[in-house]
C-alpha cells in the first residue's frame, strides 16, 4: 500500500459513559415513504421503545393509518400528522416545491426545531438530500452532503462514503468527505486517529483519475488526518482502513455488490445445510457458529446510512427495509443523537477545512 503519512497506532478511547447511553433521545421517523408501508415502521418503532427506555419516537404520517397500526398506542410514541407523501419515483426538485407538508419534510423540520435529535426515512434518497439541505442546512464550507455507512470488516467496522448522494465528485468534495468521515469515526467508534483511505483501482501513486489523485495530494498535506493512501475494493472488508472515501457512483456500486455477495453466501449456506440429511445434521452441530456468521453477513442488520454534511442527524434507511432493518436504522439514529455527532463534527470542521 502507498503510505503517505505514518501516524501513531490508533488508540481506542474509552467507551461512551453510561450517562451518554441513557441520555433521553427523541427520533422522528418518516413513517410513510418506504416501499413496505407504515406497518413495518410501526412494528420496528414498538420494538425500539421496548428495548430502550431512554427513547421516544415521533411517527410522522397519516394519523388514521398510524393509529390503526398502533392499536392502544405507547406512552413514548406520538404521531404528527402529515398530509402528503414523497413517492419513490418523484423528482427531488418537484418534491421540494410541492411536498412541503410531506411526512419526510415534517420529520426533518422536527429535527431543525429541536423537537427531535434525529430523523429516519426509508424514502426517496434524492428528495431526502434536497429537503435536508433546505430544512436542516449544511455545515458552513461543505459543498455537498455525503451518504456514509458502517460496513462490517474482518476485525471491526469501516465507514464508507459517499454511497450515492453525488455520482460526480470533485477533488475538493472527496477531501471534504474524508474530513467528515474521519470526524465521524472518531465520534462513533471512539478512535483518536482513524485510518483514512481513498478507494481506487490500484494502490500505486500513479493509479486513478485526476480527481482521485488530486484529492490524495490534498489529504497528504493535511497533518490532522491519518491518511494512509489508496485501497482497492477487496480491502473494504479486510480492516485495512477505518474510513474509505469515493464518489457516489463508485460507492453505491461497491455497496450493492457487497450486499449481493452477502445475500448469495447466506443462500448458499442455507442450501448446503438443508439439502441432505447429512447436511442437516452438520448444520445442527454448527448452528451457533453459523448463526453468528449469518448475523454478521445479513445486510438488514447493518441498515442505516448517515447523511453527513447536514447540521443534524439524518439516517437513510433502505427503501425496502423489513422490520429488522428499520430497527437497525433507528438504533443508528439513537446512537448518533446521544453522542451528538453533528455538533462534534461541526466543532472541529473549521480547523480542518482548507
Amino acid at each position: 500500500m502507498w503510505v503517505l503519512k505514518t501516524g501513531n497506532p490508533v488508540r481506542m478511547l474509552s467507551p461512551p459513559s453510561k450517562s451518554v447511553v441513557n441520555t433521553p433521545v427523541t427520533i422522528a421517523i418518516d413513517a410513510m415513504s418506504g416501499d413496505r408501508g407504515a406497518a413495518v415502521v410501526v412494528h420496528a418503532a414498538l420494538e425500539a421503545v421496548r428495548e430502550n427506555e431512554a427513547l421516544s419516537l415521533v411517527l410522522v404520517g397519516i394519523r388514521s393509518e398510524l393509529e390503526a397500526l398502533l392499536h392502544e398506542g405507547h406512552a413514548r410514541i406520538r404521531i404528527v400528522e402529515a398530509a402528503d407523501v414523497v413517492r419513490m419515483n418523484e423528482r427531488p426538485s418537484h418534491a421540494l416545491r410541492h411536498k412541503k407538508n410531506s411526512s419526510m419534510a415534517i420529520a426533518l423540520s422536527l429535527v431543525r426545531d429541536g423537537e427531535a435529535q434525529g430523523c429516519v426515512s426509508a424514502g426517496n434518497t434524492g428528495a431526502l438530500m434536497a429537503f435536508g439541505r433546505s430544512i436542516i442546512r449544511m455545515y458552513p464550507g461543505i459543498e455537498r452532503p455525503a451518504i456514509a455507512k458502517l460496513i462490517p470488516s474482518l476485525r471491526g467496522r469501516c465507514h464508507v462514503l459517499d454511497l450515492g448522494a453525488n455520482v460526480d465528485s470533485t477533488a475538493e468534495n472527496l477531501y471534504q468527505y474524508a474530513l467528515m468521515g474521519s470526524l465521524m469515526a472518531s465520534a462513533i467508534c471512539r478512535q483518536s486517529e482513524p485510518r483514512v483511505a481513498l478507494l481506487n483501482v490500484g494502490e500505486e501513486e500513479i493509479k486513478g483519475n485526476e480527481q482521485v489523485r488530486l484529492a490524495s495530494h490534498m489529504l497528504a498535506q493535511c497533518d490532522t488526518i491519518n491518511y494512509i493512501g489508496y485501497v482497492e475494493g477487496s480491502d473494504l472488508f479486510r480492516d485495512v482502513a477505518d474510513v474509505v472515501v469515493c464518489d457516489g457512483f463508485v460507492g453505491n456500486i461497491a455497496l450493492k455488490t457487497g450486499e449481493g455477495v452477502a445475500g448469495l453466501l447466506i443462500e448458499l449456506l442455507e442450501q448446503a445445510f438443508t439439502r441432505s440429511m447429512y447436511g442437516r445434521f452438520v448444520g445442527l452441530l454448527a448452528r451457533p457458529i453459523i448463526g453468528r456468521l449469518l448475523q454478521l453477513m445479513d445486510p438488514s442488520r447493518h441498515n442505516g446510512a448517515s447523511l453527513l454534511g447536514l447540521q443534524g442527524v439524518v439516517i437513510k434507511s433502505h427503501g425496502n427495509a423489513n422490520e429488522r432493518a428499520m430497527l437497525a436504522a433507528i438504533r443508528q439514529a439513537v446512537r448518533e443523537g446521544q453522542l451528538e455527532v453533528p455538533r462534534r463534527i461541526n466543532e472541529r470542521l473549521d480547523d480542518l477545512m482548507l
